[in-house]
């Protein structure tokens, strides 16, 4: 099943999309701008994790698709926590040129409407660093979520020290933000 939003279509990852995957977790001006800690990465650690992707995992990764540009990136839902309702969620546009276009806060707005209106899922939560200004005003400005707290000097980029914004979304905060959008 694709999860069709108005600009994207989110879709299974296929073995097709490693080559570009590797490409995106190889730049460094992408990971520069990510959480988490990053090395480089080979074509065979690729397919292990590719090879680990599954539909019984609390863990579900898509492929962002536009209908001009084809395969631009990936978003997820992790640490699905079924008793509780929440999910961590976390989105990369791998292709330069798709930034901009509104494909982020379409890929951003439709997972949101999926987790909540599909899977039932009440709670989102997403972490970025505090130099990703982009992500932060999409996240925050386009799409609702709401600044929960900060984790002060959590990652170090570039001999420098920024720290990590914590946000969310509730099913019912993200009610208003869809009617607002038409989602």
């Amino acid at each position: 099943m694709n999860i069709v939003g108005k600009k994207v279509v989110l879709k299974a990852i296929e073995q097709e999309d490693l080559k570009k995957i590797h490409d995106w977790s190889n730049d460094p001006t992408i990971n520069y701008m990510l959480g988490g800690w990053h090395f480089p990465s080979s074509m065979q650690d690729q397919q292990r994790w590719f090879e680990g992707l599954s539909l019984n995992s609390n863990n579900q990764r898509f492929a962002i698709h536009s209908k001009q540009e084809g395969f631009i990136g990936v978003a997820n839902l992790v640490d699905i926590n079924w008793k509780d309702g929440n999910a961590f969620h976390g989105m990369l546009l791998g292709e330069n040129s798709s930034r901009g276009k509104g494909y982020g806060t379409d890929t951003v707005m439709t997972i949101a409407k999926y987790a909540f209106e599909e899977l039932g899922l009440n709670r989102l939560d997403t972490t970025i660093i505090s130099n990703n200004e982009a992500s932060l005003g999409l996240y925050i400005n386009k799409c609702g979520w709401k600044q929960e707290g900060v984790k002060k000097d959590y990652y170090f980029r570039k001999n420098t020290r920024w720290d990590m914004i914590i946000l969310g979304i509730t099913a019912s905060d993200f009610q208003e933000v869809a009617k607002a959008n038409g989602y």
